[in-house]
Formats: structure tokens, C-alpha cells, sequence
């Protein structure tokens, strides 16, 4: 055999061996945007892995992609295990993508996953239509909602909607703002935003709650008035609350193997097993290609047996959220009782892609039972690239709960450590608030906010109607922009609130008149806790593009909060957000 031909067969023979030594990573790899099966496929073939992890020292530079390179984002390389220990480190302001208009009836946005993701990088911000409903291939998804518009009270003096303790939006707001990127607009809910702060407000002397009410010019147009709600539930300590009994569902497919989602998960139960009590008891299911019991109903207190359970989870294999809803809900009812708080925490970056009942419509319908009988929930979510945020907020909404968004042990500690208790025990459930304003003294009113919370002024009283749980402790405040007629002497509005005691099925009733006396002359007047609000729900309608608010500067809404901080770490790091979109914004504007 001639050199020639030996080196020949030599260099076939390596091939052969090179291209067999990546069969495993290519059968593994996750499918392009062509190759991803069809929704309807996606519902019952199981994949081997919902997001293959990036190999080591990889990255993808998203600025580096056009928009005629509109491939499928790969997933997202794990962050370091540094990023557990608090929010994803910020990167440098980078220019906006361009988003794709979409018609007025297509209510539901895909967001595309990761293009570079570390611990100094997120997702890409192009947006497509989802169909209503559907199950995903892939990219974070949210549900837009239309901002509410003025409304002329001669016309319609009535404003009434459900209480909303959830603050998912705000934290996944913050990771896209600290990692270089604007929050899509259909990411941003008002009432979120306001609602994931701590307002003084004073607790109520009786009953379940208290109403604080107050008002005061806008620092955006001197035509106008702001008028803020706050409720405050009743503070219930530690050891005055009920016995839990909790059912940890973790999401263990192949798309939770990165740091920022299983392992923080993880982590995330562990925070809360600590601060239970003696009287409390824990198991824990997964779900991935199937769904399995890895804990027993076990005291909370056991924390060595808890912990090993934990500790034994691992990534891999399709998502049957849905299969797993329901065996987390069979074990959590067994409890139920007006004597114990028996929740679901669900803990999964929404994906759900196999099995039954991949629609949020579908799991709603398959635990709508255990709902009946007292069982409550909680959704928990966690990571990037394939964030089903609409799914985790209906979810949460329709299971008499609330939801959340970790992104760090810090958020983690501030769910599961600080408010465990207002997240556990419900004080008051099916909360209704109507605002009835007086057409002598309010020309034109808007809600900031809360326009998936919405309910028909005609069912206010009725009580068959589901509306929003108040936990133990926790706040509630909405605030509206107001236009007066500027008569002096005239009440602006009656603020009436109903809602039903934890184990009650009739509502009770209780009304508030929102006096003259409550508006301040000077926005300087009004209380911290007022103009800090009025920050933040101003920074959120200009985020997501509310028309209500073109026009509206964030350096007025940036210089309101910095006055307002009153030394709280959480308000300081609005402010540094504030600054952060401002650059966004401006970066923005000078690309188009």
C-alpha cells in the first residue's frame, strides 16, 4: 500500500470515528425553528430534551444576528453559580430589536428565547403572534393586554376590578433590565410593578383589612390628578397562621437544567422548609416525561429527609405539566380543611409541550374540583428562553392564588422567607374593588392597570363570580389618573370593596368615601409611599407603550421615586432600574 493510500484510509477512518463521537450531542441538540414539530405534534411526542445546554465556554453575541438571520435562539448557556446569590449582574445597554406589529385581535406574543445568555445577557426582543392557547415551540411568551382609556364618568361612573398581589412581571421585567434589554411591552403589567413594593400603610384596627386613600397633582401634566387605593391586610404571625400543608411540584424536563432554573429551584423549596413550623408538612412530585411521587407527605421539620429528596432531582426528558398538576392536586386535597392551608407551589419555567391537558384551559378544567374544595396555589417561575409567563399568570389567577418569578436566591428568600405567610394564609378571597366616581368633581378617569383583572361593573355583587385572594400582611394599590371638573366642595369618588371570608361563600361589603380632604394641593405634600407609587406605575405604562402616557418623561418618574425611597434597598434598586431603562429607551429611539 502506497503512503499516499494509507494516509487516505487513515484520514476516512478518522472521519468515520469524529462523526460517530458526535452522533450524541447532535441527537440531543435542540430542534431549529424548521425542524420543531408542529403544536399539535408538540402536545404527544415527548422530546429527549427541552433545551440542550450550550457546551462550555460558548456564547452566542446577540447583536451579531440581523434581522434577515431570523433563526431559532439556541438555548441559553447556565449562568455561573454566582448568579444564585442575587440578581443576574447588569450588562451594558444594548440597542432594542425591532419588534414585528402586530393586528388588534392577536392578544398573545411569543418572545424568543436567549440569544446570548450568561450572567450578563438575555433574550432577544422580536416578537411573533401566538395562537390563543396554544402550546409553544419555543421563546419566553406573554399575553398583551390593551391599556385602559379614559372614560368620560358622565358616562360611565363605575371602575371595578379584582385584587392582585402577583409581582411575576416586575421581576421578570427587572432581569431583561439588568441584563442590557427593554422588557417586551406585553411583559409589563402595572399592577404587578406596584404591587411587588412594601407601602406603610397602616394595619386595619378590625376586621380582615384597611382602605387608604389619597391623592395629589401629576408631575406629568398639570391638567391632571393621580388618586391611589391601598389596602392593607391584617398581619398574621408566624405562629398564629394555620397549619400548611404543601405540595412542592417541580418541573424536572430536559429545559430546567440550567442554574437559573432547576438548582435555583431547588434552593428556592429549601428557604421555604425553613421558615415552616413544627405543625406544617411538605411532599414533593416532579413531572417531566412522566410524573413521580419523590416525597411522602413528611413534617416539615424532618429537613434532613426533605433535603435529600430535593437534592435527588435532576433534568431530563419532555414536559407533562399538565399529568403533573393533577397528581399534585390528588395528594393536596387529601388535606384540605378550614382548618389547614393545603396549596400546590408549582415551580417550572411554564413550558408544557406532552401528555393531557397542555393548555392552561385544559389543567384549569382538570383541577377546577380541587379548587372547589379549598385547595390554593402557587406559581413559581423560574429562568429564560422558554418562559411561558401567560400560562404561569392564568394559572395563578383561576387557582385562588398568586404568582411569582425567581430569579435569585434574594427573590427567592424575599417569596419563601419574608412573605411566606401572606403567601400561605389567606385573609380575605373573591376581593372585588369599584370605584364609583362623582361626575361633579371627575370629568375623565383611567385605571393604571389591572386590565386582566377586569370584572363587569354588573357583577361587583355577585358572588359566583372569581376574583383575587389577599394575603396575610400583603398590600394591594391601584392608582388612577384623574381629570376634576374643579369644583371645591365635592367628594371625588365612593371606593366600595367586597369580599369573602377565607372559608365563606357569601361576600360581605364595606364603603369608603374618597373625600376632598384626601387630595393635597402640591404633589410635595402627598405621602413617600404615594409619590413612590405613582413612580412606578408611571415607569410601567411608558414601558409597555401605553398611549395614556406618550409623552410622559421616566427622568420625572426616576427624580419622583429617588425622593420617595425612604432608605428601602428594593425602591433604591427601582431607582437604578429607572436609569437603566432610561438608557434602553434612548438607545432605542437613536437606532430607528
Amino acid at each position: 500500500m502506497s503512503p499516499f493510500s494509507l494516509k487516505r484510509q487513515l484520514t476516512v477512518w478518522g472521519s468515520a470515528l469524529l462523526v460517530a463521537s458526535t452522533l450524541p450531542g447532535c441527537h440531543n441538540r435542540s430542534p431549529t425553528a424548521d425542524e420543531r414539530p408542529s403544536q399539535g405534534a408538540a402536545q404527544s411526542v415527548a422530546r429527549d430534551d427541552d433545551a440542550a445546554p450550550v457546551p462550555e465556554g460558548e456564547e452566542y453575541v446577540a447583536d451579531r444576528v440581523s434581522a434577515e438571520h431570523s433563526v431559532a435562539a439556541p438555548a441559553p448557556a447556565p449562568p455561573p453559580a454566582s448568579a444564585l446569590a442575587g440578581p443576574v449582574a447588569r450588562a451594558p445597554a444594548q440597542e432594542a430589536a425591532k419588534k414585528v406589529s402586530l393586528g388588534k385581535a392577536e392578544l398573545h406574543r411569543r418572545e424568543p428565547g436567549p440569544m446570548k445568555l450568561s450572567a450578563d445577557a438575555l433574550a432577544g426582543a422580536s416578537l411573533e403572534s401566538k395562537p390563543q392557547d396554544a402550546a409553544p415551540a419555543g421563546g419566553n411568551t406573554f399575553e398583551a393586554w390593551k391599556a385602559n382609556a379614559f372614560v368620560e364618568t358622565a358616562k360611565d361612573p363605575l371602575s371595578t376590578f379584582a385584587a392582585d398581589v402577583d409581582t411575576a412581571s416586575y421581576t421578570v421585567s427587572r432581569r431583561y433590565l439588568v441584563n442590557g434589554q427593554l422588557p417586551p411591552a406585553s411583559a409589563v403589567r402595572v399592577e404587578e410593578f406596584v404591587n411587588y413594593f412594601k407601602f406603610r400603610y397602616a394595619p386595619p384596627e378590625t376586621g380582615a383589612f384597611a382602605v387608604h386613600l389619597e391623592g395629589a397633582p401629576s408631575p406629568f401634566d398639570a391638567k391632571r390628578h393621580f388618586l391611589r387605593v391601598g389596602v392593607q391586610g391584617k398581619v398574621v404571625s408566624r405562629s398564629q397562621r394555620k397549619p400548611a400543608h404543601l405540595v412542592f411540584l417541580v418541573d424536572t424536563s430536559g429545559s430546567m437544567h440550567s442554574e437559573d432554573k432547576l438548582p435555583l429551584a431547588r434552593e428556592a423549596i429549601k428557604v421555604a422548609v425553613k421558615n415552616l413550623n413544627e405543625n406544617d408538612t411538605v411532599a414533593i412530585v416532579t413531572y417531566a416525561g412522566n410524573t413521580r411521587d419523590v416525597l411522602p407527605p413528611t413534617p416539615a421539620t424532618d429537613v434532613k429527609s426533605i433535603h435529600a429528596a430535593l437534592d435527588s432531582l435532576t433534568a431530563g426528558g419532555g414536559t407533562a405539566m399538565g399529568s403533573g398538576m393533577e397528581l399534585a392536586y390528588r395528594h393536596a386535597v387529601k388535606k384540605a380543611s378550614g382548618s389547614v392551608v393545603s396549596r400546590v407551589v408549582v415551580l417550572t419555567d411554564g413550558d408544557a409541550n406532552i401528555g393531557r391537558n397542555v393548555s392552561a384551559n385544559a389543567m384549569l378544567d382538570s383541577i377546577h374540583k380541587y379548587t372547589a374544595e379549598g385547595v390554593t396555589l402557587t406559581t413559581v417561575g423560574f429562568g429564560m428562553g422558554n418562559y411561558r409567563d401567560d400560562l404561569m399568570e392564568k394559572l395563578a389567577d383561576k387557582g385562588n392564588g398568586n404568582c411569582f418569578y425567581v430569579d435569585s436566591l434574594r427573590e427567592a428568600k424575599k417569596v419563601f422567607e419574608t412573605q411566606l405567610t401572606g403567601t400561605l394564609e389567606v385573609i380575605a378571597k373573591d376581593v372585588k374593588f369599584q370605584v364609583e366616581f362623582n361626575p361633579a368633581a371627575v370629568r375623565r378617569y383611567r385605571l393604571v392597570g389591572y386590565e386582566n383583572r377586569d370584572v363587569a361593573d354588573h357583577d361587583f355583587r355577585n358572588d359566583k363570580v372569581d376574583a383575587g385572594e389577599i394575603g396575610a400582611g400583603h398590600n394591594v394599590t391601584a392608582v388612577y389618573e384623574v381629570e376634576l371638573t374643579g369644583e371645591a366642595t365635592e367628594p371625588l369618588a365612593t371606593v366600595r370593596v367586597r369580599a369573602k371570608a377565607p372559608n365563606g361563600t357569601e361576600a360581605s361589603e364595606r364603603e369608603f368615601p374618597f373625600e376632598r380632604t384626601k387630595l393635597r394641593d402640591t404633589l410635595a405634600q402627598a405621602s413617600p409611599d404615594f409619590r413612590f407609587a405613582v413612580a412606578v406605575a408611571a415607569t410601567a405604562d411608558v414601558l409597555r407603550d401605553s398611549p395614556s402616557a406618550e409623552g410622559w418623561s421616566l427622568a420625572t418618574a426616576e427624580k419622583l421615586a429617588e425622593g420617595a425611597t425612604e432608605g428601602d434597598a428594593d425602591r433604591k434598586e427601582f431607582v437604578r432600574l429607572v436609569t437603566q431603562a432610561r438608557a434602553l429607551k434612548g438607545a432605542s429611539v437613536r437606532g430607528r
